[in-house]
C-alpha cells in the first residue's frame, strides 16, 4: 500500500511539469503573460484529496507496525522469566523473623508501632464489648418476654404418646436366653436404674399421699409456687419392682417391661375417665404370647395429673404400668403392641407409631 501511495505522488507531480499544451484540433496553442502558474492545467478537487498525505499517515504506519517482523530478541522468551530468587539461610531468615517482631530502627513490634497497636486494641475492644451487650440486650428481652412456667403457644398440643422400658441395642427389641446372663443383664440394669427414683423411702421423703381417681387440681397457688407431688412406690410395681426377683424376671423367662405416658404440661388424660392400657400380640400368635400381667393396675390414675411443669412440680414421677409375660412361647419371635385406650386418646395414626402406643418385638429363648 505505501509503495501504491508513493506511486500515486510520482504520477501527480509528472503531470505538473509535463503539461499538454494542444487545442482541441491540434493546433498548439500560445500562452501569453508574466505568471506561468496560468498556464498549468487546474486540478481536480479530487486529485487534492489524493494528494494530501496526512489523512492516511497515521493508518498506513499502523498497517507498517503491525505487518513489520518480530526481531529474533522479541522471541527470546526466557528473558522474561522471573529471575529465581536467592535461597536464604537459616540464620537469614531467623535474622529476619526477629527484626518483624522487634524492628529497633524503626521502633516497630511486628510490623506496627505502639500507636497503631494501640488504637487497633482499642477499637477491637469496643467492638467485643458492644457485641456483648448487645447479644445480653437481646437474651434479656426474649427472657422477659417468655413464660418460664407455661409455654406461649401450646395449641397444638397432640394427644401423648407412650414410651417403654428397657430397650435393646437395635431399640425397641427385647431378645434374650433365660439361661445366658450375660444377653440379658443389660436389661436388668437399665430397669434398676430406671426405678431408682421410685424407691420407697425417696417418694416417702419428697412426695405425698393422694386421693385416688381423681385429679389433683393446685391451680389456686401462685404461679411460681412449687406444686407438690402424689407418690408412686417402686414397691406397688410387685414381681415387676426388682425387689423381690433383683432379675425382674429374666432368668426365670419372664421378662417384665415398663410403660410410661408421655408428660403434657397442664393435660388432664380421659376426660375424667382414667386410660386403660391394653398389650397384644401382632405376629406371633396371642396364643402363644400367654397371659399378660399388669402391675400395679392397668390404668393410669388422675391423681398423677395435671402436671405442672419441671419448675413447679420438681420431684414428679411419672406413673407407670408394668407388663409381665410370665408363659411366653419360648424360642418364638412376637411382635407386641401396647395400647393407650381412653377419651381423646389417637392410638392408629399411620404416621407417628408412638403416638398412643408403643410397639416392640419379643424373643426369649430357653
Amino acid at each position: 500500500m505505501y509503495i501504491k501511495y508513493m506511486a500515486r505522488i510520482s504520477q501527480v507531480e509528472n503531470s505538473r511539469i509535463m503539461e499538454p499544451n494542444t487545442t482541441a484540433g491540434g493546433a498548439e496553442e500560445e500562452h501569453h503573460g508574466d505568471d506561468q502558474s496560468k498556464a498549468t492545467k487546474v486540478i481536480e478537487p479530487q486529485d487534492e484529496l489524493d494528494l494530501a498525505p496526512g489523512a492516511h499517515d497515521e493508518e498506513e504506519e499502523e498497517e507498517l507496525v503491525e505487518h513489520q517482523p518480530l526481531e529474533a530478541e522479541d522471541l527470546n522468551f526466557e528473558k522474561w522469566k522471573p529471575k529465581p530468587k536467592p535461597k536464604k539461610t537459616f540464620s537469614q531468615k531467623m535474622a529476619e523473623l526477629r527484626k518483624f517482631l522487634w524492628n529497633p530502627e524503626t521502633q516497630e513490634f511486628m510490623g506496627r508501632s505502639g500507636k497503631s497497636w494501640s488504637l487497633i486494641l482499642l477499637f477491637y475492644s469496643t467492638l467485643y464489648i458492644f457485641l456483648a451487650a448487645m447479644f445480653a440486650a437481646c437474651m434479656w428481652a426474649m427472657m422477659w418476654s417468655i413464660n418460664p412456667y407455661i409455654p406461649t403457644y401450646n395449641d397444638r398440643v397432640m394427644p401423648p404418646g407412650m414410651v417403654m422400658s428397657p430397650r435393646g441395642l437395635n431399640g425397641f427389641d427385647i431378645s434374650f436366653n433365660a439361661s445366658d446372663r450375660h444377653s440379658w443383664e443389660k436389661y436388668v440394669e437399665a430397669l434398676e436404674a430406671y426405678l431408682k427414683p421410685y424407691d420407697d423411702s425417696i417418694q416417702e421423703q419428697q412426695n405425698i399421699q393422694c386421693a385416688q381417681d381423681a385429679y389433683f387440681m393446685q391451680d389456686d397457688k401462685e404461679e411460681s409456687a412449687e406444686r407438690k407431688a402424689c407418690q408412686f412406690k417402686r414397691s406397688w410395681l410387685r414381681d415387676c419392682s426388682g425387689l423381690d426377683d433383683p432379675d425382674f424376671g429374666y432368668s426365670q423367662g419372664k421378662p417384665c417391661v415398663l410403660l410410661k405416658m408421655n408428660r403434657i404440661l397442664g393435660y388432664l388424660p380421659g376426660q375424667g375417665t382414667p386410660i386403660n392400657v391394653t398389650c397384644a400380640a401382632k405376629k406371633g400368635g396371642s396364643e402363644n404370647l400367654g397371659d399378660i400381667e399388669f402391675f400395679p393396675k392397668s390404668i393410669f390414675n388422675l391423681m398423677y395429673y395435671p402436671y405442672y411443669g419441671k419448675l413447679r412440680h420438681v420431684n414428679y414421677t411419672n406413673p407407670l404400668v408394668a407388663v409381665r409375660f410370665p408363659r411366653v412361647q419360648l424360642d418364638t419371635h412376637f411382635t407386641v403392641q401396647c395400647k393407650l385406650n381412653g377419651k381423646g386418646i389417637i392410638n392408629d395414626s399411620p404416621t407417628d407409631r408412638f403416638l398412643g402406643s408403643v410397639t416392640f418385638s419379643l424373643e426369649v429363648g430357653a
